[in-house]
């Protein structure tokens, strides 16, 4: 028998908890919302956790995340507002849903509007999804993070959609005098067996009610889907290629203008005196000028002219958090902070694997730049921002402005890009603090340098593990992370949690939270503990589309490469034979198979692979590298060449995926974010500042520098349920990366990314003034 056959049996799933066996179809509670048309809502469920079944020579006990990790908090949660979440059938015949939620990229519109197409039997293109602005009702149920979307919304809005259905069905049996069991539903429209049709537009106001009332529904069963598990083009494709689509950035509101800061020369520096603000406010097109907590704000016609006046402020400045931090002093401070390892290895019985990783800071680097816009009146205030949390965003905006939460308007707009970036509402507080002390609308946009050098980074940390073996059996591992620390003040999305997280005790316990729900072996590597310590708060930062998980999976499978070989054992079969989860073992197989492990390749270049589980998913990726010569010493304009990844397997099994081209996205998304993170994107801190100040700079992977091969396996599902996919590629791709990396040069890399102990190859943008001048030279730039 098959894995993915034997597992559907073992768990059939019911759609929403994780499959029980022997479970038939379940029937789920929804409401029928009164309004002038048919307007419904989910009732909330319950989660069934299913323990995972593996055996190994010295078995492992169960890790907290893998029991109960960060998502299915997050989903419970979410679960006693769900019935908060109202779909509404319009008299055109279409349904409109305000997913409170943010699209920044990842597709989760698409995916909700196929879930509602799906029980509602109504095209996708019927299907308008939206962004509902903060609802501070909805408390836990309004942040998007932890790859945690799909999951928590994909029984809701399904309920929603089938208790749409069934009212629309018994609103058409009325009007065409037959059973309800004798109609029939396609694309939005109910027939009966005499062939008399109605629209659910025509529909809408008769099947709506004058008072809620409680329905019971029966979803359908994966054997039934016809447009979940199919791949669809994203519903907003056609709007972003043609530039239609609106971004926080493209937000007009009246009046306005464009508005940038000049911030300090290190990481929150502040200011102490301003020597020429009449003179700046004389300034071609400069409207206003303010000094604000972060640096001095000014308003201009056009963002240029915001420019000219920003690189013309002479400010004195305070030292920041981070003052004459460097490098190197972080990474003593990290040292000092490091839990003991407790096993040692025993002379003449076990034999050990010790190894110490570090991993620099990295920037976010969202595509599109921090911005958001805010209009403070007197007694009230509206914000338009790309915000994960925009509960907590409206929260902590009204405290500041010593307003009630009920006068402060919070849209969240479409985002260009996050990862991870929005959790934080930086530029919304900035913006309104701003608008306040000018007296007009602002529409404040943070310049790229800004971003890099003020913006979120990922902490840098160390990894210290160490495994002691025996007889070809690993019987303990331990793994020390080490990182600064990690600023969770988003909390869960409101304002409770938000403060508790920032206070001297609840940050590390935060911490602490996070790291045990997030982080797990896959291996039985006999007694197994992963730690976390933090370090100095200076620094602003953040989950960067993931948290901790890419620097602990890359250690961890880097050791793994080193237990084979000292085992004398192939690095595929080792890592087969100590898996705990069948789901692990056969996307490892698969990238194994398809690309083609152990083939013979010349000297200089290699092959390396690695699984990682989150969030109820799994994935394994190979990938092959070429470190020759001839490659690593190419030249090319305003960048970092070095080693090139020239081939990258993916499969991936998240249980039931919703759309399979848009997790095929996700996928090569995050390997591409996995190859930069360990090859060549890295923030220097020197002297309390990253020299890094562009995207010239900041060495992503580039388009040229992607692999010319690069094949995406999505594995047939396996559960009843969606697992977390955005963040899941980004630590696989990562960990295998280095391993081949390691295979091609014969030495397990242990600095990442990898380049960042060579010479920097760029000159670094001075501090003073903050920003670089507007280019002049841009088709010069282009190749």
């Amino acid at each position: 028998m098959d894995v993915e056959k034997r597992l559907r049996d073992e768990n059939p799933g019911d759609g929403f908890g994780r499959g029980t066996a022997g479970t038939s179809r379940r029937r789920f509670l929804g409401y029928v919302v009164a309004g002038s048309t048919l307007t419904v809502a989910a009732q909330l469920g319950e989660v069934v956790l299913a323990p995972s079944r593996a055996a190994a020579v010295v078995p492992s006990v169960p890790g907290p995340s893998e029991v109960y990790d960060l998502n299915d908090m997050l989903t419970h949660a979410a679960l006693p507002t769900s019935n908060l979440i109202t779909i509404r059938i319009g008299s055109d015949g279409t349904a409109s849903f305000a997913l409170p939620r943010a699209e920044v990229g990842q597709g989760i519109t698409t995916s909700s509007a196929m879930l509602i197409a799906e029980e509602l039997d109504l095209p996708l293109e019927k299907i308008s999804v939206t962004l509902a602005d903060a609802r501070p009702e909805l408390l836990f149920n309004q942040l998007t993070g932890g790859s945690n979307t799909t999951i928590s919304t994909f029984t809701p809005i399904r309920v929603a959609a089938a208790v749409a259905r069934g009212q629309l069905l018994k609103a058409a049996a009325l009007e065409l005098g037959e059973a309800v069991g004798s109609l029939t539903v396609k694309a939005g429209v109910i027939t009966s067996p005499a062939g008399a049709s109605i629209t659910y537009g025509e529909l809408a106001v008769k099947a709506a009610v004058l008072a809620d009332a409680q329905v019971e529904v029966t979803l359908k069963e994966p054997s039934q889907f016809k447009v979940i598990g199919t791949a669809q083009r994203r519903i907003d494709a056609l709007a972003a290629v043609t530039g239609r689509k609106k971004f926080a950035m493209d937000v007009q509101v009246p009046g306005a203008l464009p508005t940038m800061v000049c911030r300090p020369p290190t990481i929150n520096g502040t200011v102490r005196s301003v020597e020429n603000l009449d003179e700046v406010r004389a300034m071609p097109g400069i409207t206003d000028v303010a000094r604000i907590s972060t640096g001095v704000a000014v308003r201009g016609r056009t963002f240029g002219q915001c420019i000219d006046a920003v690189r013309a402020l002479k400010v004195t400045w305070a030292p920041g958090t981070a003052e004459g931090a460097s490098d190197t002093t972080v990474l003593k401070e990290l040292r000092a902070a490091e839990l003991p390892l407790v096993v040692p290895p025993l002379p003449l019985l076990t034999k050990a694997v010790d190894a110490r990783f570090t991993f620099h800071f990295a920037s976010n680097g969202a595509l599109e730049t921090n911005c958001a816009v805010a209009d403070v009146r007197a007694d009230s205030a509206e914000i338009w921002a790309s915000l994960k949390s925009p509960i907590a965003a409206q929260e902590e905006i009204a405290l500041q402005l010593g307003l009630p939460p009920t006068a402060v308007k919070v849209h969240v707009t479409e985002g260009g890009g996050s990862f991870g970036r929005k959790l934080f509402h930086d530029a919304a507080r900035e913006a309104a603090e701003i608008s306040r002390a000018m007296g007009k609308p602002v529409r404040l946009m943070w310049h790229r340098t800004d971003d890099f050098r003020q913006g979120r980074t990922h902490p840098m940390s160390t990894s210290r593990v160490r495994a002691t073996y025996t007889l070809g059996q690993v019987l303990t591992y331990e793994q020390r992370h080490t990182s600064v620390a990690t600023d969770f003040g988003h909390g869960l999305g409101e304002i409770i949690t938000s403060e508790a997280a920032q206070l001297p005790v609840g940050d590390l316990t935060f911490s602490e939270t996070i790291f045990a729900l997030t982080q797990q072996s896959p291996y039985h590597f006999g007694v197994t503990t992963q730690l976390l310590a933090e370090t100095r708060k200076g620094f602003n930062t953040g989950s960067m589309r993931n948290i901790y998980s890419p620097n602990v999976r890359c250690a961890q499978e880097l050791v793994v490469d080193e237990l084979a070989k000292r085992t004398g054992k192939d690095a595929h079969a080792f890592r087969r034979q100590f898996l705990k989860d069948e789901r692990a073992r056969a996307v490892l197989d698969k990238v194994a198979e398809v690309g083609r492990w152990g083939r013979s390749m010349p000297a200089g270049t290699g092959q390396g692979i690695a699984v990682h589980p989150e969030y109820h998913g799994f994935v394994a990726v190979l990938a092959e590298i070429d470190c020759r010569p001839e490659t690593t010493g190419r030249k090319v304009r305003d960048a970092y060449t070095g080693p090139r990844v020239t081939k990258v397997v993916c499969a991936v099994d998240v249980g039931l995926a919703v759309n399979p081209r848009g997790l095929e996205a996700q996928m090569m998304g995050g390997i591409i974010d996995g190859i930069a993170i360990t090859l060549t994107a890295g923030l220097h801190l020197q002297n309390g500042h990253f020299l890094e100040g562009s995207w010239d700079n900041y060495f992503y992977t580039r388009q040229w520098n992607t692999p010319p091969e690069l094949e995406i396996v999505v594995m047939p599902p396996t559960t009843g349920k969606p697992g977390g996919a955005g963040e899941l590629a980004v630590a696989g791709a990562m960990a295998a990366v280095a391993c081949a990396y390691g295979r091609a040069t014969g030495t397990m890399p242990t600095t990442f990314p990898i380049n960042h102990g060579e010479p920097l190859g760029f000159e670094p943008l001075p501090t003073t003034p903050p920003i670089p001048a507007s280019p002049t030279d841009g088709l010069d730039r282009t190749f």
